[in-house]
């Protein structure tokens, strides 16, 4: 599943898990087709990284404004659970999204994959930025910061782990922060 969204001049990396079934893996966009990526979109459109209707068809008129979305696994992993080695083997896809974005200031790690994937892109200590949903770390010296969030699929939404108030808060702090460090 490739990334979507301009890499160059795109400001905010969402990093997902990995493509959906039923969702991304079928349309070829990430979150589209599935349950996240109407919590997803809706709540970027929302925040002024997306415009347009996200009617869950890769021809509905939804744009990204300097936002680009990619996933730590490029493959759907059995029962939607990657294996450790499927997360590294993906990750030089990773590490060549976040080099080909020259503006990059803010990333959105949903979940603890995305996360912990993201650091080691960086080459980061895991243990230096532990993960917990609304946590923010800098990240070396280029400024970029990571955002964490509760991945916003079916399951956490569902169970309440995460609620829209709260995955809209992320995306507050990001936008905040973003307009803080324009350039």
């Amino acid at each position: 599943m490739p990334s979507w969204g301009d890499g160059a001049s795109s400001r905010l990396l969402v990093v997902g898990l990995a493509p959906g079934l039923r969702g991304a893996n079928r349309t070829g966009r990430p979150f589209t087709g599935d349950y996240a990526g109407d919590l997803l979109y809706s709540t970027l459109i929302r925040h002024g990284f997306a415009s347009g209707i996200f009617a869950a068809r890769t021809d509905d008129s939804l744009r990204l404004h300097k936002t680009r979305i990619t996933n730590a696994v490029r493959c759907v992993p059995p029962q939607n659970k990657p294996l450790p080695a499927e997360i590294t083997t993906c990750r030089p896809f990773l590490q060549a999204s976040i080099a080909g974005m020259a503006e990059l200031a803010a990333i959105v790690a949903l979940g603890r994959v995305a996360h912990e994937s993201v650091l080691r892109a960086f080459g980061l200590r895991l243990a230096d930025f532990p993960f917990g949903h609304g946590r923010e770390h800098a990240l070396g010296e280029k400024g970029v910061r990571i955002f964490d969030s509760y991945h916003c699929s079916r399951y956490n939404t569902n169970t309440r782990l995460l609620t829209p108030e709260m995955f809209d808060a992320v995306f507050a702090r990001v936008h905040i922060f973003l307009s803080a460090n324009s350039h």
